[in-house]
């Protein structure tokens, strides 16, 4: 573990609490930051992560746009046109309808607050409208790289003989975490992006018809991912990550718990995202990356994304790239 303080960052416990107990970790990059724990990739840490490249392996982490089909959280369907040009000697195209985060994804800053009206900084809900703060654009211009781990929740679960539904509303815990890690052989850096598989998009890729159209509608979803608990909130902050990826549709257990008496941890975007400032990332492939981790027993990687450079942007596809 990278533990408390990673990179100059208070631990946890140190950081203030609102008036309904939730960890803020605002301020903490200076008051005008728009990147959030992004801020960990530090030159040298983007230095080490490349030393962990010494096969060349490549490994795109992004599943095609159109995989999840109908498309998820009511989002609706690309319309793709291919535009023939200079009399058909070359061809341009043209999307409309398109939904960054249908697929493989970022959530932007912009994504979710910590209640109506409050996000990332206390930046306003009007000023993410207006696209002013938190957007995409932030991490575009900076780019995210650095060290990947994968922690492979489904592999470690179904060696430990209890195999995860990841079609069902399973919390993963921190327990659950730190067995994949112990598994892997794998210490927390400041500056990780830590990537959870539990196997939903290979699950997914095996369903009919009739169980796809069952999930995009609304309240038909149900995936397995980290736990609504304080445990798991300071888990991911003491770790130290800049970033937690998963191949999960909202990477914690879904359908979140909206009961007020489950709050503040009850929706875990609202505090990794509104009081964090973490990237968080959802739908990523990560099925071949898994074998491959599984078959040299290296789990960890150079991992690369540029997200589109959209300002005002409320998300990204991934675009990202494991390289081992």
């Amino acid at each position: 573990m990278s533990g408390p303080g990673a990179r100059g960052t208070p631990a946890y416990d140190d950081l203030p609490r609102d008036a309904a107990g939730a960890p803020v970790g605002w301020g903490v990059f200076g008051p005008g930051d728009a990147v959030g724990r992004v801020n960990l990739q530090s030159a040298e840490a983007v230095a080490a992560a490349a030393r962990a490249v010494v096969r060349g392996a490549v490994f795109p982490l992004n599943a095609p746009h159109d995989l999840f089909t109908p498309p998820l959280f009511g989002r609706g369907r690309l319309r793709h046109t291919r535009l023939p040009i200079a009399g058909g000697a070359a061809f341009d195209d043209v999307y409309d309808n398109y939904y960054p985060q249908a697929s493989s994804q970022w959530d932007a800053l912009s994504h979710e607050g910590y209640r109506p009206d409050v996000f990332y900084q206390g930046v306003s809900g009007a000023e993410i409208a207006r696209g002013e703060r938190n957007g995409i654009e932030a991490w575009a211009e900076r780019g995210i790289a650095g060290r990947g781990i994968l922690l492979d929740v489904s592999r470690a679960l179904a060696a430990a003989g209890r195999p995860l539904d990841p079609g069902s509303s399973t919390a993963v815990t921190v327990a659950d975490l730190e067995l994949a890690r112990r598994e892997a052989g794998l210490e927390f850096h400041p500056g990780d992006v830590v990537l959870i598989r539990t196997g939903f998009v290979e699950w997914y890729q095996r369903q009919d018809e009739a169980a796809r159209l069952a999930m995009s509608r609304p309240g038909g979803l149900r995936a397995a991912g980290i736990e609504h608990t304080e445990a798991m909130a300071r888990y991911v902050w003491d770790s130290g990550a800049a970033a937690v990826a998963g191949d999960a549709p909202g990477l914690e257990v879904w359908p979140p718990d909206p009961r007020p008496e489950a709050a503040p941890f009850g929706y875990l975007h609202r505090i990794l995202i509104g009081q964090f400032g973490l990237a968080i990332g959802e739908l990523w492939q990560l099925d071949d990356l898994a074998e491959d981790c599984a078959a040299d027993g290296r789990y960890e990687f150079l991992l690369c994304s540029a997200p589109v450079n959209v300002p005002g942007g409320i998300g990204s596809p991934a675009n990202a790239l494991a390289i081992k």
